[in-house]
């Protein structure tokens, strides 16, 4: 059954902490996918990945790239898993449909928003009810992520 991470987002933004924990997956051997709730997130998320570092970038990919079996990290905002990705990343609210099907299963969610931590208690809820070992991750005043459930 897979690990199920959830990254309570408060002081630092996504674009700040995916691309950490892409690098720390690629370093692990492990493929990715990163399932967002809209094509244009993961348009921005494209861009991210190749910019959000000035010596270095990212490699990954998206269905307009084309090889999708090829990519070390897939940005989508569907269900498919087309690199036959270990670890699969969710943010703005997108949802596993099996999370057995990967060895770790990572939720990012904003702290800010009322709506977006309400979902994450569901999710972990159900994540739980699965079976899944469940982790839940906050970040530190001085920025370091402590392990809280």
């Amino acid at each position: 059954m897979a690990d199920v991470l959830f990254y309570h987002l408060e002081r630092q933004p996504l674009e700040r902490v995916l691309p950490s924990l892409i690098e720390k997956t690629l370093e692990r051997g492990w493929r990715a996918v990163v399932q967002a709730g809209s094509e244009e997130r993961v348009e921005a998320l494209d861009t991210l990945l190749w910019t959000y570092r000035e010596a270095s970038f990212l490699p990954h990919g998206t269905k307009r790239d084309g090889n999708a079996a090829l990519q070390p990290v897939y940005l989508t905002a569907g269900d498919e898993n087309p690199n036959g990705s270990q670890v699969r990343f969710l943010v703005d609210g997108a949802e596993v449909l099996d999370p057995a099907a990967y060895a770790r299963v990572v939720y990012l969610f904003d702290g800010r928003d009322a709506g977006a931590v309400a979902k994450a208690r569901e999710l972990w809820k159900g994540a739980k009810d699965l079976g899944c070992t469940v982790t839940y991750w906050q970040q530190s005043s001085e920025g370091q992520w402590l392990k809280k459930a």
